[in-house]
């Protein structure tokens, strides 16, 4: 066994203070000195409480791209990714990823200030919690709600390690800050045991806990607990964790049916607490609370509280509606992978012959697609809901007077009837006040469909799959929603990833599909976008007797009409170059910064030095 002596980072966290001090304005969790315990924290559910919405604030999942230091966890091939094109290289694969320390999952600070700054900090504060609670003289009832959410953001603060490196340090007591000694890093096996036991213990503990709406929102519960925990057997059983024809490290069936039980009563929870899919996929994100009947897992934002808001509606907003466009921006690779409104592909290939499903039109691309299409993309002259103007439409062809630099835009995450002008916050509140949904019922039966599945179980898949489809308003067709194409596991398993590229289109999940599916690698060609020429633009902007802008009199569904102003021209996202994923960064090293804490940290094999088989049990 070997034994790791971090100096500089402070593993448990201590209260200086008695309950007054909590109407102090300086965050205690800012101060320097935690070296000092007051035990009395554990005899108030209010301190406790104080600890626990920090620990909420740090650990709960949030909109992507709202920490820059995860921004290169959300690229693939969905998004013309928002960041530096050094940063997208590193994620493709073309230069060095966390050779030099930059992604701060472990950081050397000890403060957690923001979410994600020191994941040992944050874990940290579950250890003290999940020990003391119980010895505390707070009511059974209050213990038993308080310890069951911090059993469950320790868990999702340890996958967001894992399913990252492989296997981490396993830290599940609290430790002296004046003589910190923790195991080496253990297997990705054992951590995800570690974490299977913490979500069993929310379970138990917020069995039949109901919070309220109004203040509660956002907090765990058990229905939360069980989706969590087959989304993380459901990693465990991936190729990421699980290989196939791989002599060193054998594939376990058994990981599948553990998955597969875990998905099962996951749905069957759900299904008995009354989650059900919402009808108009276009509102996920725009209804709230008890409304929305799909939301499990939710990290609750408030454009009027300070400090509440996120920036989403300023990075997905084109420039004339207040926003900058800096991120959630289609390729053209994710345009391509929507389906048709039958559920079936916009062209298949047989051999070296293409051919285009008969209602689909490489011009006028848009038209006939799968719903989830229009409810998604935000193309030139599509109709785009913003600051409450209902017949706005959106013009993204080259030098367009209104600002819009990108062809594509994404209307998911943005509030129609937020004007341009509360975009940006102000003071610390105004901005976005969506929601953050990581994790809804959709992400359930999917994760159960993929089961199903990898069992054998095909019929079942195609049932909880056609269910995804129903809501989506694709019609039946002459393939039952195109579901007939699947005609055994393997093109089951394609469907499904493209099932999910598309439901969960901008959400931040296709990266880690792609990764935990071990198919990154695969990706072919270079990230795609396009560009939209113009003809006539002096006759488009000019403002006619009616007095409205003639571009917006264009009837851009009839192809005549379209094709004499537009053109539509794919093209390679600049300086990105060819995909290239190395299968060394199915498990990246760990930052310099973490390793250079003690000569006894093993690398990740593969890496520079690396002797650290995260797959060996």
């Amino acid at each position: 066994m070997k034994n790791l002596n971090i100096k500089g980072i402070k593993l448990s966290v201590a209260f200086l203070i008695s309950i007054a001090c909590f109407s102090c304005k300086k965050d205690f969790f800012d101060s320097i000195d935690h070296s000092g315990l007051d035990a009395r924290i554990w005899d108030n559910e209010g301190a406790i409480q104080f600890s626990l919405n920090k620990t909420y604030d740090m650990i709960m999942p949030e909109f992507p791209y709202e920490n820059t230091q995860f921004n290169m966890f959300f690229a693939s091939d969905e998004e013309k990714f928002s960041g530096t094109e050094a940063t997208m290289k590193k994620v493709l694969g073309l230069s060095g990823f966390l050779a030099s320390g930059d992604v701060k999952f472990i950081a050397s600070k000890y403060q957690g200030t923001n979410n994600g700054d020191n994941k040992y900090f944050d874990i940290a504060r579950c250890n003290d919690a999940i020990l003391n609670i119980p010895l505390g003289t707070v009511p059974m009832e209050a213990k038993r709600k308080l310890k069951g959410q911090f059993h469950a953001l320790r868990a999702i603060a340890y996958f967001d390690l894992v399913r990252i490196y492989g296997g981490v340090p396993l830290v599940l007591e609290p430790q002296d800050p004046n003589n910190i000694t923790l195991e080496g890093r253990k297997s990705a096996s054992e951590c995800f045991r570690a974490i299977v036991r913490d979500l069993d213990s929310a379970m138990v503990l917020l069995n039949g806990v109901v919070w309220s709406d109004g203040t509660e929102r956002g907090k765990i519960t058990k229905m939360a607990a069980a989706a969590l925990k087959a989304r993380v057997l459901l990693y465990a059983a991936s190729p990421q964790f699980n290989p196939e024809n791989d002599p060193l490290h054998p594939n376990d069936p058994l990981k599948w049916k553990t998955a597969y039980d875990a998905s099962k009563e996951a749905y069957d929870i759900c299904m008995a607490g009354g989650r059900v899919l919402l009808p108009n996929y276009s509102e996920i994100f725009l209804k709230e609370g008890n409304a929305n009947t799909e939301a499990i897992l939710v990290r609750s934002y408030s454009a009027i509280l300070t400090k509440r808001f996120n920036t989403v509606e300023l990075k997905a907003r084109p420039t004339d509606e207040g926003g900058k466009a800096t991120a959630f921006l289609p390729s053209w690779n994710l345009i391509k992978a929507y389906m048709m409104n039958d559920g079936t592909p916009t062209s298949t290939i047989n051999g070296t012959t293409t051919t285009n499903h008969p209602n689909y039109d490489p011009v006028l691309f848009w038209k006939n697609r799968d719903p989830r299409f229009e409810a998604t993309i935000a193309y030139n002259g599509s109709g785009y809901k913003l600051s409450g103007n209902a017949n706005r439409r959106q013009w993204s062809y080259t030098g367009a007077t209104n600002g819009s630099k990108e062809p594509f835009y994404c209307k998911r995450f943005t509030s129609p009837d937020l004007a341009k002008t509360s975009v940006d916050q102000v003071n610390e509140t105004g901005g976005g006040g969506i929601d953050w949904i990581d994790l809804r019922f959709a992400e359930v039966i999917l994760n159960y469909a993929e089961c199903a599945n990898e069992r054998g179980e095909l019929d079942l898949a195609k049932e909880l799959v056609k269910k995804i489809r129903v809501r989506a308003k694709i019609v039946a067709g002459n393939s039952d929603y195109g579901l007939a194409l699947a005609i055994d596991k393997p093109t089951m398993r394609t469907l499904i990833m493209n099932e999910r590229n598309i439901e969960f289109a901008l959400e931040g999940k296709r990266y880690y599909d792609l990764r935990r599916t071990r198919t990154m690698h695969l990706l072919q060609g270079t990230l795609e976008t396009a560009s939209i020429e113009v003809r006539e633009k002096s006759f488009l902007e000019t403002i006619n007797g009616q007095g409205v802008l003639n571009r917006d009199t264009v009837n851009i569904n009839n192809k005549v009409s379209f094709t004499r102003f537009f053109t539509v021209v794919p093209a390679t996202v600049p300086s990105t170059g060819p995909f290239a994923f190395p299968l060394t960064d199915y498990f990246y090293a760990l930052p310099s910064t973490f390793m250079n804490s003690s000569p006894l940290l093993e690398q990740t094999i593969g890496w520079d030095g690396g002797t650290f088989d995260p797959l060996k049990d």
